[in-house]
């Protein structure tokens, strides 16, 4: 059985590592949200958030946003293409209800997987 975590080595945490990302990347996303995503050496998929407070102005909005994001992640990692991806808020986020956020990322980690793979 796999494993299901999301630790340190998943994640984007330099601003190097994100500037790799901003660079001519592959972009899936809904009205609400941006998904970039670029190719890696590493075995593994790797995230990271920005998620502007002039976006979302509440840090209780900005963190549901972070956690379900991670989750979603969490649970794909292992569909997901040996790529870095940045997720980025928009406007109206913090306003979806969890299931539709949740229905959102969804579509577009596999629309972005399989733009990916191709």
């Amino acid at each position: 059985m796999k494993k299901l975590a999301f630790p340190r080595e998943l994640r984007l945490l330099t601003p190097e590592e994100f500037k790799t990302v901003f660079k001519q990347p592959q972009r899936a996303g809904s009205p609400y949200f941006t998904i970039l995503a670029q190719p890696n050496t590493l075995d593994f998929p790797r995230l990271g958030l920005a998620v502007p407070k002039k976006q979302i102005k509440l840090a209780v909005g900005r963190n549901r946003f972070k956690r379900l994001v991670r989750e979603t992640f969490r649970l794909r990692q292992h569909k997901l293409p040996h790529c870095d991806f940045v997720v980025i808020a928009k406007k109206g986020a913090s306003e979806l209800s969890n299931e539709e956020l949740h229905k959102q990322l969804e579509r577009s980690w596999q629309r972005l997987s399989r733009r990916l793979r191709n």
